[in-house]
């Protein structure tokens, strides 16, 4: 019997591209604000016509996982925002003075 590992490799790996949007949307609220959902829009975009293009399939599927987690991104930055102002993430107090 032959064991099958795509699934589990691109499990991992979908599991490690989210992981790192999370501090990517903090990050990107913090030192941008919620215009950063450009950026995030850009790399979906970026990232589906290149999963289109690209010849490997494994190499496609994870562009295409990097594609749409950007695009959840653009409405988490805007939920980022909302927990900006409840209080339970910090301020970036430099962005505010210029506001």
């Amino acid at each position: 019997m032959e064991l099958n590992y795509l699934g589990l490799l691109i499990g991992v790996v979908t599991f490690l591209v989210i992981g790192l949007f999370h501090p990517l949307v903090i990050k990107a609220e913090y030192y941008i604000g919620v215009k950063s959902w450009w950026l995030f829009l850009f790399a979906g975009i970026v990232s589906c016509v290149a999963s289109l293009l690209v010849a490997d399939t494994i190499v496609s599927i994870l562009l295409g996982v990097v594609a749409f987690s950007s695009f959840w991104s653009i409405g988490e930055v805007f939920q980022q925002r909302k927990r900006v102002e409840k209080g339970w993430f910090p301020e970036n107090p430099k962005r505010k003075m210029r506001s």
